[in-house]
């Protein structure tokens, strides 16, 4: 049993070793590519800026790999972007590839064959080419319009064979391009949630208009209304809400300029409480959100404040109303 226990001990510091080995040398690599970027960089971006198309990319073998999420990731930031397998290029996917689009290839060598009918295509119809590739000499650098060289550096493989390092080099590079286009751009947060609906990314990009409460008619009353009226607004049924629980108090311009809640006639329970105006017993000021606003700000403010419901209030006048259920039904917590 020792001997068995000592060995496996042996067999984790080796792993441990191996992969702190790999992590530390494409790290090295990073650092390198890091402080090898140059004039290529800003005028891929400047390139990729002054097109009316896409970007095209494609690589073979791990480079085709990495080129897909490169395409994902500039689709996603606000850079129209499609991947092209190079293969399927030479059989009718060329047709794909426009005079107003950039081609982004992708080779360690530089002198992948598959490529070569998406370059030659590229030349004759005179589309922007930029070429990521280690070998500043090779037919992709040469005939790049802009050429990106990775640093030279060790792979972590051993046998120095599997794309490892380079690969990683270039996953980085391209998300550094999608980066550097999305700030030239202006792509805001926003703009980001157009493109991620889905999932735990789209509920934390939701606005407060995508979820807000859009009744025919809101809770509003003006300062003269009789309480007893007010209470009947307060009580009323909206949608999914059993009742809004609240009314806003509005002026002759339609502007919020107050709010009564169930706190508010309970600090003002008394007999001729109905017979009383709504101005006499609002909170002045009511606290609100703007629909612009994202929805897990909203849920923030509703908290720190302890209150479950918000006008939402666009230039002063009432647009919708926001439950604190509202934000967990749409996922935001």
């Amino acid at each position: 049993m020792k001997a068995q226990a000592k060995k496996i001990s042996e067999t984790a510091t080796s792993d441990l070793s191996a992969g702190r080995r790999v992590l530390e040398l494409e790290a090295a690599g990073l650092g390198a590519l890091g402080q090898a970027l140059d004039g290529g960089f800003v005028a891929a971006v400047e390139r990729i800026l002054g097109i009316d198309g896409r970007v095209v990319v494609s690589g073979m073998g791990k480079s085709g790999h990495v080129a897909r999420k490169i395409a994902a990731t500039l689709a996603s930031t606000g850079t129209p972007a499609l991947y092209v397998h190079p293969g399927e290029a030479s059989h009718g996917d060329l047709g794909m590839i426009t005079r107003h689009d950039a081609v982004l290839a992708l080779s360690n060598s530089g002198n992948t064959p598959e490529l070569s009918d998406i370059v030659a295509y590229s030349r004759r119809f005179g589309i922007c080419l930029i070429g990521m590739t280690s070998v500043a000499g090779s037919p992709l650098a040469e005939q790049a319009d802009v050429a990106l060289i990775l640093p030279k550096t060790a792979e972590a493989c051993p046998m120095g064979l599997a794309p490892t390092t380079s690969t990683t080099m270039m996953m980085a590079l391209g998300d550094a391009l999608a980066i550097a286009l999305l700030e030239r751009r202006g792509f805001s947060a926003q703009d980001f949630q157009v493109f991620h609906p889905g999932g735990t990314l789209g509920s934390k990009l939701l606005r407060v208009s995508d979820v807000m409460q859009r009744p025919a008619t809101l809770p509003l009353c003006r300062t003269d209304t009789a309480m007893a009226e007010a209470v009947i607004a307060m009580t009323r049924s909206s949608g999914e809400l059993r009742s809004f629980g609240c009314v806003g108090i509005v002026d002759e311009n339609g502007l919020l300029i107050g709010i009564i809640s169930d706190g508010d006639l309970r600090r003002h329970m008394q007999p001729d409480l109905l017979e009383r105006r709504a101005g006499e017993v609002m909170t002045k000021g009511p606290k609100t959100i703007r629909p612009q606003a994202l929805v897990a700000e909203a849920l923030g403010f509703m908290n720190e404040i302890k209150i479950t419901s918000l006008f939402v209030v666009e230039d002063g006048r009432p647009v919708g109303f926001l439950h604190m259920h509202d934000c967990l039904q749409a996922g935001v917590t």
